[in-house]
């Protein structure tokens, strides 16, 4: 009897592809589209419409002659990934929706759903890899980077645990994107020409002020500029973790007021477009948000000291090892490359490990540390944990 796989289609090219080569492959089959969002808040219009892709996922399920079937998740999904976003930026934290997303409704709700269907595994259309080893005697489920270098999605699924990753299926993993766009051009999939969604993973592309203010109110604050020569740049630092790891903390004092804001936390570190605020020799960024005062600090150009950092801190209760049998004991230490955010090279650093934290130190100072982004750490082209970056 064949294995019943069940894919998520999605209505883009990737999951389309990857449902024929199941097929292919000899597997039965199921396609099962999910709808995340209602809500049109603060949505571009014309991007990623849910019905548009439903109807790609039918096409596409018919052309293959496999089972479609259709399941609502909004009610999961706006309490599981937006609720949290709302609260991360309410607390001046700058969320990942994609990972949460992977984690609680693609990996968790939907997975249930597709097990409900008579599902063994489960497929999605992600460009990343799994692989099965045995460790004392038990299996262990590898999550490897893709092998398109531009496409690998490994990052956006840095929180699945091993449960998760037992069922799960990757069939593009292996493959490169203009070869699965041939392979969706030569099958006829109405799905071979389609644009790869954008934005927040089930929204699309958002206008972020408009749709955070369905919960977070405007108010107006000031906005900072800190020179590049500020005296707490020039201030050398221990080599004490926590100290390396502490953000600059300014005051506005320290600096300029050259603007308004609507409220600090609609806005993150690094971010450059969308405070009106012109008329420098170099273009101004976000080096810092105080969402308590209500202040914007910002920095001119992309080599501004208060855009980098050296070390972030990780709290013990926001670790997560993909391979439990790789974490680290209080005190140890080891050197991975990392990322913190998605499309980032990977960056040396070692990570230890204490009673009161994890700590990242880089080789290179990193811009635009971000709280409340994942920082994912490689061995090899293994990803084998995240956490939340606290600071």
């Amino acid at each position: 009897m064949k294995e019943r796989v069940v894919i998520g289609l999605s209505g883009g090219v990737d999951s389309s592809v990857a449902a024929y080569l199941l097929k292919e492959q000899g597997y039965d089959v199921v396609g099962l589209f999910m709808r995340n969002w209602h809500d049109t808040t603060g949505t571009l219009a014309g991007d990623c419409p849910w019905y548009d892709d439903q109807m790609f996922a039918e096409l596409v399920a018919k052309r293959l002659d496999i089972p479609f079937h259709y399941v609502d998740l909004s009610k999961e999904y706006r309490r599981r990934v937006v609720d949290y976003m709302f609260s991360e930026y309410e607390h001046g934290r700058t969320p990942n929706p994609d990972v949460l997303c992977n984690r609680e409704i693609k990996f968790d709700v939907f997975l249930k759903e597709a097990i409900k269907l008579g599902a063994e595994r489960v497929a999605t259309g992600h460009y990343c890899r799994r692989e099965e080893i045995i460790v004392d005697g038990e299996p262990v489920y590898r999550l490897l980077a893709g092998s398109d270098p531009n496409k690998d999605q490994s990052y956006f699924l840095c929180q699945l645990s091993q449960e998760q990753l037992r069922y799960a299926m990757f069939p593009i993993g292996e493959m490169l994107k203009p070869e699965v766009r041939r392979i969706a051009e030569e099958q006829k999939l109405a799905t071979a020409k389609r644009k790869d969604s954008q934005g927040i993973c089930f929204v699309g592309k958002v206008d972020l002020p408009v749709f955070l203010q369905q919960k977070l109110k405007s108010k107006k604050g000031d906005i900072i500029e800190i020179p590049a020569e500020w005296e707490g740049y020039a201030k050398s630092r221990s080599d004490e973790l926590e100290d390396l790891a502490q953000p600059y903390l300014y005051t506005p004092q320290d600096g300029t007021k050259v603007g308004e804001h609507n409220g600090a936390h609609f806005y993150t570190i690094g971010q450059r477009k969308g405070l009106n605020v012109g008329g420098k020799p170099k273009p101004l960024f976000i080096i810092a948000t105080d969402v308590e005062k209500n202040v914007i600090y910002m920095g001119q150009g992309q080599d501004h000291p208060g855009l980098y950092r050296r070390a972030l801190r990780i709290n013990n209760n926001e670790m997560h090892w993909i391979r439990p049998d790789m974490a680290l004991a209080d005190g140890d230490s080891k050197r991975f490359s990392v990322r913190i955010r998605y499309r980032q090279p990977l960056q040396w650093g070692t990570l230890t490990q204490t009673q009161d934290g994890a700590y990242i130190v880089f080789d290179q100072p990193q811009r635009g540390v971000t709280p409340g982004q994942f920082a994912a750490w490689y061995d090899g082209d293994e990803l084998v944990g995240s956490g939340v970056i606290s600071m």
